[in-house]
């Protein structure tokens, strides 16, 4: 059993580049979470409820965020090579 041990630690590159692909595994439910939001907020029908207005409000702005974070996050994770001779090929 000569098996050089592996490093403790990985590279920078590798280790933002898996970071981000996390982030971008975490935000769909963070999403599905945000959207569900609006459900524990009061009625209309209740005393100072939310109106419709508001909440259609929210739930555009929070796709639109979304939207954007999904954008930024696409072109911060690394290409990998087996990914890019995929895209490449077909």
């Amino acid at each position: 059993m000569s098996r050089e041990p592996s490093p403790l630690f990985v590279a920078k590159r590798t280790y933002h580049g898996r970071r981000m692909a996390d982030t971008a595994r975490f935000l769909p439910i963070f999403g599905a979470g945000l959207f569900l939001l609006p459900l524990l907020w009061k009625t209309p029908a209740e005393d100072g409820g939310t109106g419709t207005v508001q909440v259609m409000l929210y739930v555009f702005l929070v796709w639109i965020f979304l939207i954007g974070a999904a954008a930024i996050l696409s072109r911060r994770i690394p290409r990998t090579d087996s990914n890019a001779s995929e895209t490449e090929q077909g």
